[in-house]
């Protein structure tokens, strides 16, 4: 991936660079797409932490099997290596406010400023913010992927005692948003080690029905009332949903089916 110094480019021009110096198609390119993630932070005044799945303790780490965040990112310092506390991803508000936004946003103890309007985020507990957050402030992106998965990249200023990023935000927000999602985006696709997912599965219209209901406590019975059909058809949609998804019993069903999109808010 050839390095090109951004005062050479039209300004049109950079940003699209910017994004392909950070894209990985295969592992050994992970490292120097973190690198060229770091850099872009820097110089926009900016400290990058990276986590590819919120619910996962495994770390971001190269062809080598280095930790991104320790090697490229430098979180070396006494108390900020937040990576090695585990129970950060629970209690912390940065990971916790992906799980219920997907769009990038900036947050300090005051709150999290958006796009627009989320309550779920307005009513969340702020309380001892730079504590469990290590930081007073940052600009935080959720990378909502397929199957569930949650991924956050944040980026913290390099000023340690700044707290409001609006003018940040408005200025480089874009940017860091869409440099942050193709890096995690490509960093989970060559890093992917088996399918559990069967490919191109399709469920039919009565099936996704059964399995809505199903996923709002429903019994065969309720949802056999209330779609008109036979207790035994029901069984017999939810079975076919389960042998497509490869699933074991009913929860997994809907689980998988969820996760595909199946289900939408219901599940």
């Amino acid at each position: 991936m050839q390095v090109i110094p951004i005062s050479a480019l039209k300004a049109e021009e950079s940003d699209k660079v910017l994004i392909e110096r950070v894209t990985i198609r295969s592992v050994d390119q992970i490292r120097q797409a973190a690198t060229a993630l770091h850099e872009a932070a820097l110089a926009r005044g900016f400290r990058v932490a990276a986590c590819a799945d919120i619910a996962s303790k495994d770390q971001i780490v190269d062809g080598q099997g280095a930790i991104v965040n320790a090697e490229v990112f430098g979180w070396l310092e006494p108390g900020k290596r937040w990576w090695e506390d585990t129970r950060l991803a629970l209690s912390s508000p940065l990971p916790r406010a992906c799980r219920y936004e997907s769009e990038a946003m900036w947050c300090n103890e005051d709150g999290f400023y958006t796009t627009w309007h989320n309550r779920y985020l307005e009513e969340m507990d702020l309380s001892d913010f730079e504590k469990r957050s290590l930081t007073r402030s940052a600009i935080l992106v959720p990378i909502h992927l397929p199957f569930g998965q949650i991924g956050a990249v944040s980026f913290c200023p390099v000023d340690a005692e700044k707290v409001d990023l609006s003018d940040d935000f408005a200025e480089h927000g874009d940017l860091l948003a869409a440099m942050a999602r193709r890096f995690i985006a490509g960093y989970v696709t060559v890093r992917r080690k088996q399918q559990w997912m069967p490919s191109d599965c399709k469920l039919s219209k009565r099936e996704v029905e059964c399995l809505r209901w199903a996923a709002i406590g429903k019994t065969d019975r309720e949802i056999s009332l209330i779609l008109g059909l036979s207790h035994a058809t029901v069984r017999y949609h939810i079975q076919r949903a389960a042998d497509k998804v490869n699933s074991v019993n009913r929860s997994q069903t809907i689980f998988k089916a969820g996760q595909l999109g199946y289900l939408g808010a219901a599940s």
